[in-house]
């Protein structure tokens, strides 16, 4: 979905929507990583534990999701659900978007729970992940 319009707190938290809805589709197996590259930016900056990662290439950002999207099918991934969010709007290109989400197996049971930071930006090609952090527990 592309976005002409300056980056304001509802329309990161729509856009945010639409990304875990794809991201919970792959996790349960009925599209492929390479589907989240609507949603990533190329180059991608994670931060995860004691680890970065500068992905500069969209083969390499589908190869690290194929690994999380693996898991998640081998954990008996369902669904996420949103426990709490905030958006600070950064300037009309960018924003942080900061969630805990709570990831689910079909009957409600929780397979991890975590707190992650997002750069989404507006890039020529649409609204991106360009970054993102996984908050230390």
């Amino acid at each position: 979905m592309a976005y002409s319009q300056a980056v304001n707190n509802d329309d990161v938290k729509h856009w945010f929507e639409d990304y875990l809805e794809v991201f919970a589709s792959a996790g349960r197996g009925e599209l492929e990583p390479a589907a989240l590259l609507g949603h990533y930016g190329v180059p991608l900056l994670i931060t995860v534990g004691g680890t970065f990662m500068a992905l500069t290439s969209a083969e390499e950002v589908v190869g690290v999701m194929r690994r999380q999207v693996e898991e998640m099918r081998a954990a008996d991934y369902d669904s996420t659900e949103l426990l709490d969010e905030d958006v600070k709007v950064i300037n009309a290109a960018s924003a942080l978007y900061r969630g805990t989400f709570s990831r689910r197996r079909a009957d409600g049971s929780e397979i991890s729970a975590i707190t992650a930071t997002y750069f989404v930006t507006d890039a020529p090609v649409g609204r991106r992940i360009a970054a993102f952090a996984v908050h230390d527990s």
